[in-house]
């Protein structure tokens, strides 16, 4: 149905395209600011719980104290199937792939009788993008369109908070020149289908070592690379004779790079036991992004695009860590993490400053402070905890179960509020959102010693749910008739739908020690 809901459009001049500052969003800066498990497959097989057990490549990226424990050369390479339990096929998405997660060298070398310093490079993988997500429900009246219409009815296009949707629906369905009138359409239902791919890739540079074998130090710097591609379609069904459905379409790509520096210690409080306990901490990952976004409406009948810089900064995160031997067959470890995500940091960047003298570019950036409180409204600190086990059957045979258990970062009440003035909005091209839940993750593995060399095997199920919603679960505005006083209100709600992120992972490393 088409109802009438403005007689004039006052803020249509102001949906012509402005020069505004990027950002992106909260729940885009969530997505990239999270972690997967991932490194060699006997890190992944113990679930990652090495931190103070230590001579593990993979550790230089969580304690990097955990390399200073090398008595010897390492050199190790990781590949992985990963498998979207209950996926689909849709656009360059799929169920399943293949992923090179991993390769790194460590160099040891004694510097006295119980002293080494070590030196560490390694390659992998901590985001891995990729997941096909449906979506589908009844929107009993409610629509993207009755969407734009509401934020224009309180104000919302007078503050310049609309985003590039709104204008891709005002100039092809709601606005008549004719008549210089908006219109709104009641929703039936809709389908929402999702592929993501790409992975952010770290490059860790590590030295460490070791004070008469009982305190040992890490340092990592951290290079980020981001390769996000995303496209979307939403399928709106309308209760109308005019226009009866409507497609959004949305390619949507981040790239750039951050860096990070993260710093560790483990330590052995009793000279004569093994035991030992692990600190870290991780400075924020300073990003550089580029955000870029090709939309349509109606298939291809009009679109939007942007492309604009903008900065991200992640939280701190603290890590505390438990590791015990028992004689050479057994090892026990447990991590425990956290990080505040409504840290999270969106940056527009203010300016780009030439130096002559040493012919380089550098540029200044500031908080996105209305994206800002909302980051803090939405997200909350993670703890993450880790729990891993290893068994030598015999000296050439170990068997490994890891438990991951990552609480909720979303608020219960988080929303993807698209009615805050900032350019996070603007460049808004999809107004959906999920809330995820909880995560676990159960891994196990073997590792197979022949010589210099290991074959590690490892296998890794994750699993969480979450709430989807197409946008903004509950926006209203109350219309007013001058001539006989006479109210309506307008209101737009939509349920959410549950939806999952289960995955299986089996993963490889050859390692060879010289």
């Amino acid at each position: 149905m088409k109802k009438i809901y403005l007689f004039a459009f006052a803020a249509m001049t102001a949906l012509q395209v402005q020069a505004q500052k990027a950002t992106q969003d909260t729940y885009v800066g969530a997505a990239l600011a999270t972690e997967d498990l991932n490194g060699t497959a006997r890190y992944v097989g113990m679930g990652g719980a090495m931190d103070a057990l230590g001579a593990e490549i993979s550790t230089m990226g969580s304690n990097p104290a955990g390399i200073g424990l090398f008595r010897k050369n390492q050199v190790s390479a990781s590949l992985s199937v990963v498998s979207q339990e209950d996926g689909k096929t849709f656009q360059n998405g799929s169920k399943t792939h293949v992923s090179f997660d991993q390769i790194g060298v460590v160099f040891s070398g004694r510097t006295g009788k119980t002293s080494y310093l070590n030196f560490g490079f390694n390659f992998h993988k901590n985001r891995n993008f990729n997941h096909v997500l449906y979506a589908a429900r009844a929107l009993n009246g409610s629509s993207q369109s009755t969407q734009t219409v509401i934020k224009d009815g309180v104000g919302l296009f007078d503050t310049q908070a609309w985003s590039q949707l709104d204008d891709l629906y005002y100039g092809n369905m709601l606005y008549d020149k004719s008549t210089d009138m908006i219109y709104s359409y009641e929703g039936e239902a809709y389908d929402f289908n999702r592929a993501a791919t790409g992975y952010i890739g770290e490059f860790d540079f590590n030295i460490s070592g070791n004070i008469k074998n009982r305190l040992y130090l890490g340092l990592t710097v951290g290079i980020q690379n981001v390769n996000y591609k995303n496209y979307s379609e939403y399928y709106e069904t309308l209760n109308s004779t005019e226009v009866t459905d409507v497609l959004i379409s949305d390619n949507h790509k981040i790239t750039g790079t951050g860096f990070n520096i993260k710093a560790g210690l483990i330590f052995r409080p009793v000279e004569e036991s093994p035991f030992r306990i692990g600190l870290s901490v991780a400075s924020p990952t300073f990003y550089r992004l580029t955000t870029e976004n090709y939309t349509t409406i109606g298939g291809n009948v009009d679109r939007s695009s942007a492309k604009e810089d903008f900065r991200f900064n992640t939280p701190w995160k603290f890590g505390l860590s438990l590791g015990h031997t028992v004689g050479n067959y057994l090892a026990l470890g447990a991590v425990y993490e956290y990080a505040d995500y409504g840290a999270c940091d969106m940056r527009t960047i203010d300016g780009t400053y030439y130096d002559p003298y040493y012919d380089t570019y550098s540029s200044s950036s500031s908080t996105d402070n209305n994206m800002k409180r909302h980051t803090e409204e939405t997200l909350k600190g993670v703890h993450t905890v880790k729990l891993g086990a290893e068994f030598k059957v015999d000296k050439n045979i170990a068997l490994r179960l890891g438990y991951n258990y990552v609480s909720p970062m979303y608020k219960e009440d988080g929303v993807r509020d698209q009615t805050i003035y900032s350019p996070g909005v603007y460049y808004a091209s999809t107004t959906h959102y999920i809330n995820w839940k909880a995560t676990n993750r159960i891994t196990a593995g073997v590792g197979f010693s022949f010589d210099k060399f290991r074959l590690d095997l490892a296998y890794q199920y994750n699993t969480r749910k979450g709430d989807f919603y197409p946008f903004m679960k509950d926006l209203a505005v109350t219309y007013v008739d001058e001539a006989t006083g006479a109210s309506e209100e307008l209101r737009n709600h939509c349920d959410a739908v549950s939806v999952k992120d289960n995955r299986h992972q089996i993963q490889a490393s050859l390692v060879y020690t010289f």
